[in-house]
């Protein structure tokens, strides 16, 4: 699992800019690593680089390219882009690799690396483990000759290419006109593209989070602070609000009334119009462990599966592949839809509804309320780095737990992937039951991890 790894978590690596993991020493390292992994077959071999607004993105974006450099790889660099874009990227320019600098809805503190296969899919576990394993060997005798190391160079266009591929995921006769849109790009890597989007299909765009300064990144903006994006819907007059990430891969929206929608309810929406349209590869959709109870009686009780996987984008993409499903996401806002991308893709996932709210001419927050969630309560535990999960009383805690909610509601105990803390979340009917049984086990752990 990627908790038991030394440098991946469940969404590559990451952590604060300039300390382990998050170093150029680690980061040529991983440059290092990667390239030789991705060195199949005798072609010159190239990766892409894509980064968002933040400071340390420039001193990441140059220690990896030595890195691949130094293997014999051709960097081709992006600059500022949403992760979906360097997902597409990578497959549409035939690269062996495919890399993101960015650590989504954090803090400018804080900075990570995403890596993309030739497909433009995530990477496995297996391996990003076989990437570790380079990342503490001796490459010395595996660094390329010095007529056989790479090339860089920055590229032009790939901004616009992006903007090209989310405006052709809508019907072609499809426009906007008529809708009033704020955009909150978080002053992230989508704040060019984003509006452009918008405006080109006809909307009419106020955009707000579109002046990064290398520090304001996901800064009182953005999917993880929506309450800008509120008061700006409600000050304007505004049919929807549209609320990206720091690096545009996941969204929330605010419905003209200011009243955010998560990404479960995007979900129900989408899940529902592609079903009666006849869209969904097949009767079904993958959601993580966290997605509400609501949202699977509701899918269920019109017919379609509910699949869960572990928390992470993807491992929903994993899973739609393997079950062959065209739709999936978190409630956080990741949702991928596999006709157009590989990955979350918080544009397009917008645009999509966009294309629901459309075509059924009725105001988002009718289109956006296809269930009422069941009560959950979501906290977080430090841990300080120790095992507080495998402590006697907090295991008993846990199943009594169990017992207490059985078939009318769920409870979910797991180690975050990408910071020291383990996250209690239950939900089911009876809202007093869920709190007394988070609040039990936040304090058991709480003591364990004293």
């Amino acid at each position: 699992m990627a908790g038991s790894r030394k440098y991946f978590g469940t969404d590559g690596i990451r952590g604060q800019a300039n300390s382990f993991p998050i170093t150029p020493d680690l980061a040529m390292r991983a440059g290092m690593a990667a390239g030789l992994v991705f060195q199949r077959g005798d072609h010159r071999h190239r990766v892409v680089i894509g980064k968002d607004t933040r400071l340390s993105s420039y001193m990441i974006e140059n220690a990896l390219t030595a890195g691949f450099l130094s293997v014999g790889m051709d960097v081709l660099l992006t600059g500022p882009i949403p992760t979906p874009g360097i997902a597409m990227l990578t497959r549409s320019m035939r690269c062996d690799l495919g890399v993101m600098i960015s650590a989504s809805h954090n803090q400018y503190a804080d900075n990570g690396i995403k890596l993309f296969g030739p497909d433009g899919f995530k990477l496995s576990d297996v391996v990003e483990t076989g990437i570790e394993a380079l990342m503490d060997a001796d490459l010395s005798n595996r660094l390329a000759a010095p007529a056989a190391l790479g090339r860089a160079q920055r590229i032009d266009g790939v901004q616009d290419r992006y903007v090209e591929f989310a405006k052709r995921t809508l019907a072609r006769d499809l426009s906007l006109a008529g809708l009033r849109v704020v955009i909150d790009c978080a002053n992230g890597a989508a704040y060019k593209v984003a509006p452009n989007v918008l405006w080109e299909l006809g909307a009419e765009v106020i955009a707000i989070g579109v002046e990064p300064d290398g520090f304001n990144i996901n800064e009182k903006f953005g999917s993880t602070a929506p309450s800008a994006l509120a008061a700006k819907v409600v000050e304007v007059n505004a049919n929807i609000g549209i609320a990206l990430d720091g690096d545009a891969d996941r969204v929330v929206v605010v419905d003209e009334k200011g009243e955010l929608v998560d990404g479960d309810q995007l979900l129900a929406a989408i899940a529902e119009s592609w079903s009666a349209d006849g869209r969904l590869a097949k009767a079904g959709i993958a959601v993580t462990v966290m997605s509400n109870l609501g949202l699977e009686r509701f899918l269920n009780n019109i017919g379609l599966a509910v699949i869960r996987t572990p928390v992470g984008d993807r491992y929903v993409s994993e899973a739609m592949v393997e079950r062959g499903f065209n739709l999936g996401g978190e409630q956080s806002g990741h949702i991928i839809m596999t006709d157009f991308t590989t990955t979350g893709d918080g544009l397009v996932a917008a645009l999509q509804l966009l294309a629901v709210v459309k075509s059924g001419n009725r105001p988002v927050s009718e289109v956006c309320h296809r269930f009422d969630p069941v009560p959950q309560l979501l906290k977080s535990v430090r841990t300080g780095g120790g095992r507080p999960l495998e402590n006697r009383r907090v295991r008993a805690v846990i199943e009594d737990a169990n017992v207490r909610l059985a078939a009318r509601g769920r409870l979910v105990v797991r180690a975050s992937g990408t910071e020291p803390v383990i996250r209690v979340m239950a939900e089911g009917d009876d809202p007093d039951v869920i709190a007394s049984i988070v609040d039990e086990l936040v304090a058991a752990l709480t003591d364990a991890a004293a």
